[in-house]
């Protein structure tokens, strides 16, 4: 059996090892005043119904796994409980709108057979729901010599990992797919597209309700307990032993699956698991290139990798609204959901800056840091940069755009966790809670795929 094919169970914590690193709202329609998908309603501490499973999070991932359980056990009674008041708030809905294809990941790795999958499935979804997407393509451009040699080994891993349609090119086919694109070798990829990963977030809600499954927003979750007691000549206790606290009340369950995201690591200490990995909140700032000229930008335009930092360096992005993303940086943010440098919670970076594992990974890679942190501050440096792709790119064409927070999950030694991590324990309610630790990059892509490997998971894990 391959290394990526074991699953290694620590305390039944099961991970799936590997080792290459790799903003609409909800309509008005669909909410009512109290945060609750219309035809649900809002949880009372007098009267809680009960459920088979709970399901904590609204993102991509958390919405992909309430669709594909509630597809797999329609007679069962599922509920998502999300904290804010739409879906796809955070993650899911302040990120670049990539369908990847599946290039970057160590061939026969689960995470490269999972974005392969999950690209069919999201082109599948997309066409069956009547979801808008662009196959505009990618090319991932050489500038030297360097670069083009590390170009030809990332192609190689493409086709072994079954990448559809992937060809090297050179300048001149580099000139006919980006006209003002400059380079000396690329990989052309025509299958990666893009979507709103949002309006996929909340049509996986809205296929999820109408099969049945209740979803309440605004409902944050404070912890997990097992049920007191029942009543005399009741067996609600016994029935349903899990009670998930919110603040609009409890839900009583048989058992609850997490995808919290970032803020994954902080739910599962609340059933008694360990806080590593620990989630670090890096933001990725984006220029917005000016409508005017757009029409420097036809697909998307990657750097090659360089393995010698962390993040992949900024790129070119169009968007299915019409826009142009480019970047983004990396930095640490100051709240874990905080897209600005006035978002500050000192408790979040309390938290951040007294890990082991964040203080390794900033001397391991302090200048880079530093580098980033420039770039996000001035804009002319990071202009610098994109012009080595886009040379006819000027300072004046760009403005500063929106932010994303990425979850990273670090080890104690500073290292990015890219694994799939799945953690549950043995006894009490450690043992009905299973945490979707870390879901790497790119979840959105893989949603589907990876909602399949979760439900699997629960149905091995849980007596459903």
């Amino acid at each position: 059996m391959s290394s990526v094919g074991v699953l290694r169970c620590v305390s039944r914590s099961i991970r799936v090892k590997q080792s290459f690193k790799c903003l609409r709202l909800l309509p008005a329609s669909l909410t009512d005043t109290q945060g609750c998908i219309h035809g649900e309603r809002p949880l009372s501490t007098s009267s809680t119904p009960g459920y088979d499973v709970c399901i904590v999070g609204g993102g991509i991932i958390g919405m992909a796994t309430a669709r594909e359980l509630i597809l797999r056990h329609p007679n069962l009674k599922f509920i998502v409980v999300e904290k804010e008041n739409v879906l796809a708030a955070h993650q899911s809905g302040h990120n670049s709108g990539v369908i990847h294809a599946g290039i970057y990941y160590q061939p026969g790795s689960l995470k490269a057979k999972l974005c392969v999958e999950g690209l069919k499935l999201a082109y599948q979804y997309c066409d069956e729901n009547n979801i808008p997407y662009k196959k505009c393509g990618k090319l991932i451009v050489a500038l030297n010599p360097e670069q083009a040699a590390r170009l030809d080994g990332l192609y190689q891993r493409g086709l072994e990992n079954n990448v559809p349609g992937l060809k090297l090119i050179g300048p001149d086919e580099i000139r006919e797919r980006e006209p003002y694109c400059m380079g000396l070798k690329a990989i052309d990829s025509p299958n990666t597209g893009i979507v709103d990963w949002g309006e996929v977030t909340r049509s996986y809600g809205k296929n999820f309700k109408d099969m049945g499954g209740e979803i309440t927003l605004g409902a944050e979750v404070n912890g997990f307990r097992m049920a007191k007691e029942s009543p005399v000549d009741s067996d609600e206790g016994l029935k349903y032993p899990v009670t998930v606290t919110t603040t609009k009340g409890p839900i009583r369950c048989k058992y609850a699956v997490t995808c919290g995201g970032l803020q994954s690591d902080r739910l599962a200490e609340m059933s008694g698991r360990s806080p590593v990995p620990r989630i670090v909140p890096f933001r990725g700032e984006y220029l917005l290139l000016k409508p005017e000229k757009n029409y420097l930008v036809n697909g998307n335009i990657y750097p090659v990798p360089d393995p010698r930092f962390p993040f992949l360096g900024v790129h070119f992005t169009p968007r299915i609204d019409g826009s142009v993303w480019l970047g983004p940086n990396a930095v640490l943010a100051f709240k874990r959901e905080g897209y600005t440098y006035t978002d500050i919670s000192p408790s979040d970076l309390f938290d951040a800056l007294t890990f082991s594992g964040l203080r390794k990974l900033v001397f391991k890679h302090f200048s880079y840091g530093v580098g980033e942190m420039y770039r996000g501050l001035n804009i002319a440096a990071q202009v610098n940069i994109l012009r080595k792709f886009v040379p006819d790119l000027k300072l004046s064409d760009v403005t500063r755009g929106p932010a994303g927070v990425r979850a990273q999950a670090l080890d104690t030694d500073g290292n990015l966790v890219d694994d799939f991590v799945f953690d549950v324990g043995k006894t009490g309610i450690a043992s009905r809670v299973l945490h979707v630790r870390n879901a790497p990059s790119p979840a959105a892509t893989s949603s589907l795929a990876i909602a399949k490997m979760v439900a699997d998971n629960i149905e091995n894990t849980f007596e459903l």
